[in-house]
C-alpha cells in the first residue's frame, strides 16, 4: 500500500483516522476505492496546493495583459468569440453552472459521487486549471464532511462530462440537494451544518468544475477494481469446478506458460495451482484422461485475456486520473495558457470496450462449465446434480445463467463510436465514455451471478462425490465459504435465495493466495 496512505491508531477511541494524501500525480485505483467505498479522508500535499495557487495567479496576470483565455475572459463552446468582462465574471460562471446542469436520473450512489469528487480533485492538483484554491478545498471538504451532491448519471457524451459534473457545482454554490448522513437535504443546509460556506465563483472556476472526465474516470476506477476482484474470484471458483469434475490439471502446468508467456493467463493459472495445492486432484493418475472440454482446459487463457485487457485499461486510466484534461491547459513554468483537446479519452475508452468484450468470454465459458457440471456423461453424477432420481435440482437454473449471459453479450457491443456533431458543429467527436463504463459495470454485476451459479454447481458436485476432504487447501476454503451462505441441496427448494446469497459472496470477492482463501 502506498506511503501516501496514513492509518493513525493511538490505541484509544475514536477509531483510527484513515487518510489518503493527494498530490496530483500518484493516485491509485485502490486509493479511489478507499476514499469512495471505505470513507477514508483526503488531505492535499503542500506542493500541489502551491501549484494550484501559482496557476490561479498566472491566468489573472495573462488576462490582465489582454490575452484571450477560453472560459475566463471569453465564452465557451460556440460562444468562444464572446468577450467576458470583469464585471460579468460571477454571473457568467453561475450561469455556466446553471445551463450545464442538464443530466437525468438515475442519480449516482454516494460511493460513485465520492469517486468522481476524488478523481476531479486529484486532476486539479496538477496545477493546469487556474481555478481559485477555494474550489480545490471545497472538493476536499465535501469528501471529508460526507456531503454528496445528488448527481444524475445520464447526459454526458464523454467529451468532458459537463452536463453531469455541473450538479457538483450547484452544491458548491449552495444550491440543489445533497445526501448527507443518509438524508436528502438542501445543499445550503448541509454546508452550514458542516461549518462550510458556499463558494463565490470567479473567472474560469465554473469551467474547471464542469469540464473534465471525472464522472467516467472516477466510476471507471471503481469498475476496474470490481473487475479485478471478479477475475480473482472466477479463478477460485474454476479451481473448485475442476475438482468437482475431477478434471485434468495439466493445462495449468507452469512450464506451459513459460513457452507462451501471456501474463494474464499465467497469473490465472498460478491462482488455480495455488488453490489445488495439497489436494487429491493434482496427485491423481490422469494419464487416461487426456483432455477436458475447452471450458475447463482453456479457462485460465480466457480469464487471462480479461486480465490482460483490464491491465491495459487500468494503465490508461491511471494516466487519466493523474493527468490534466483541462481546456485550456495552464503551463506554469512556460507562463502559457494553451487550448487543448486533453479532454479526449478515446485511448482508455476503447480499452474498456475491450474489457467488456473479454468479460463476455469469461461469462460464456463459465456458463459452459456449469452446463458440463450438470451433465452426467461428464461428471458421472446425477442429472443436473440431483441427489436422487426424484429431485430436479439445477435443471431450470440453466435458463437463468444463460439468460444473463445473453444480457452480457448485448452489453459487450461497443458504443464508443456512436456520437453526433454538436454545439453548432464544432464538437464533432465524442466517445460515450460514461455509457462504456456503465455497461462494463453492468456486465460485472451479471457475471457475478453467473460465477455464483457456477459455484453452486461446483459445491453441489463436491458434496455428491463426498470429496470435501480431498480438496486443495485453497479450494477447500472456497467450498467452505460457499457452504457458509448456501447449504447443500438435498431436496428441491426455491433457488432464488441461494442465487442471491452466493451472488453477494462473489461480489465481495474471493481470492486464493498461496493456497489460502483471502476474502
Amino acid at each position: 500500500m502506498s506511503d501516501k496512505i496514513v492509518d493513525t491508531d493511538l490505541g484509544r477511541q475514536p477509531p483510527p483516522v484513515r487518510v489518503v494524501m493527494l498530490d496530483g500525480h500518484s493516485l491509485s485505483i485502490r486509493e479511489v476505492e478507499l476514499i469512495a467505498i471505505e470513507g477514508w479522508r483526503v488531505e492535499l500535499s503542500e506542493d500541489a496546493l502551491k501549484r494550484v495557487g501559482q496557476a490561479h495567479r498566472l491566468i489573472h496576470e495573462l488576462a490582465a495583459e489582454g490575452i484571450p483565455i477560453y472560459g475566463l475572459n471569453r465564452g465557451v463552446g460556440l460562444n468562444k468569440d464572446i468577450e467576458i468582462t470583469a464585471d460579468m465574471y460571477e454571473a457568467f460562471n453561475r450561469n455556466l453552472i446553471y445551463s450545464h446542469s442538464a443530466a437525468v436520473e438515475p442519480a449516482a450512489s454516494e460511493q460513485e459521487v465520492r469517486a468522481v469528487l476524488v478523481a476531479r480533485l486529484n486532476s486539479l492538483l496538477k496545477g493546469c486549471t487556474g481555478v481559485q484554491p477555494a474550489i480545490v478545498m471545497m472538493y476536499r471538504d465535501l469528501l471529508n464532511a460526507g456531503i454528496h451532491p445528488i448527481m444524475p448519471l445520464r447526459g454526458s457524451i464523454g467529451a468532458g462530462d459537463i452536463s453531469v459534473l455541473s450538479h457538483i457545482g450547484l452544491t458548491m454554490i449552495g444550491e440543489g440537494n445533497v445526501i448527507c448522513e443518509g438524508q436528502n437535504v438542501a445543499a445550503k443546509t448541509a454546508l452550514q451544518a458542516a461549518g462550510m460556506e458556499p463558494v463565490k465563483l470567479g473567472p474560469k472556476d465554473a469551467l474547471a468544475i464542469v469540464s473534465s472526465n471525472a464522472l467516467s474516470s472516477g466510476i471507471g476506477a471503481l469498475t476496474a477494481a470490481a473487475a479485478l476482484r471478479l477475475l480473482d474470484t472466477a479463478d477460485a471458483v474454476f479451481a473448485l469446478s475442476l475438482e468437482a469434475l475431477q478434471g485434468c490439471a495439466s493445462p495449468m502446468d507452469e512450464a506451459l506458460f513459460a513457452v507462451r508467456p501471456f501474463e494474464g493467463a499465467a497469473e490465472s493459472a498460478a491462482n488455480v495451482r495455488d488453490a489445488l495445492r495439497g489436494g487429491r486432484l493434482v496427485q491423481m493418475d490422469q494419464s487416461d484422461k487426456i483432455q477436458d472440454p475447452l471450458s475447463f482446459r482453456s479457462a485460465c487463457h480466457v480469464h487471462g485475456a480479461a486480465r490482460d485487457a483490464l491491465a491495459y485499461a487500468s494503465k490508461q486510466l491511471l494516466l487519466q486520473l493523474n493527468g490534466s484534461d483541462d481546456n485550456p491547459c495552464v503551463l506554469i513554468d512556460e507562463r502559457r495558457v494553451v487550448p487543448s483537446s486533453n479532454f479526449d479519452v478515446t485511448s482508455w475508452t476503447v480499452a474498456f470496450e475491450m474489457v467488456a468484450i473479454a468479460l463476455s468470454h469469461v461469462s460464456k465459458i463459465s456458463c459452459y462449465r456449469s452446463l458440463k457440471l450438470g451433465t452426467s456423461s461428464f461428471t458421472g453424477l446425477g442429472r443436473f446434480l440431483a441427489p436422487n432420481p426424484g429431485t430436479i435440482a439445477f435443471g431450470t437454473l440453466q435458463k437463468t445463467y444463460t439468460s444473463l449471459d445473453a444480457e452480457i453479450r448485448l452489453l459487450s457491443n461497443p458504443v464508443s463510436a456512436d456520437y453526433f456533431s454538436l454545439a453548432g458543429e464544432i464538437e464533432d467527436h465524442a466517445n460515450n465514455t460514461p455509457l462504456v463504463i456503465r455497461k462494463t459495470a453492468d456486465i460485472i454485476d451479471r457475471l457475478s451471478y453467473i460465477i455464483g451459479m457456477e459455484a453452486l454447481h461446483a459445491a453441489q458436485a463436491i458434496d455428491l462425490r463426498g470429496s470435501q476432504a480431498g480438496l486443495g487447501q485453497g479450494s477447500s476454503a472456497v467450498y467452505e465459504q460457499i457452504r457458509s451462505v448456501v447449504p447443500v441441496l438435498t431436496v428441491d427448494r426455491p433457488l432464488t435465495p441461494d442465487i442471491g446469497a452466493v451472488y453477494e459472496l462473489i461480489r465481495r470477492g474471493i481470492r486464493i493466495e498461496g493456497g489460502v482463501l483471502d476474502e
